[in-house]
């Protein structure tokens, strides 16, 4: 199994938990990190079934944000699913401005991200 430097990975039943160490995820280099450490899930792991919990997160930036566009378009063309958890309120405005609240499959807390599969 992979080191991750920018997340904490779990398993619960055959869905994979991800939180991110970071609470601001604005640095350029961690961004790209973090993007390939989330990439390498789908890509090299096999990982279908992904929960990204936000709970550490106090903010993001258009970067990250693109990091996870590309993450879900990987997950889709692997034939799995993404969902998105316990987006702190002044993080889930930038979803909503950018409207991305409507391409992601937002929960409110990970035991409903974990319900949806």
């Amino acid at each position: 199994m992979t080191e991750y430097r920018r997340l904490t990975i779990d398993e619960v039943g055959d869905v994979t938990v991800v939180r991110f160490r970071d609470q601001k995820i604005i640095d350029d280099l961690n961004i790209q990190e973090l993007g390939r450490e989330l990439l390498n899930l789908v890509e090299v792991e096999n990982r279908k079934k992904l929960v990204l919990n936000f709970s550490a997160v106090e903010f993001l930036s258009s970067a990250a944000l693109g990091k996870l566009i590309t993450l879900e378009k990987k997950v889709k063309a692997a034939a799995g699913k993404l969902k998105l958890c316990n987006i702190q309120p002044q993080t889930y405005e930038v979803f909503v401005i950018t409207k991305l609240n409507r391409l992601f499959d937002i929960k409110e807390d990970e035991a409903d991200a974990l319900a949806a599969f």
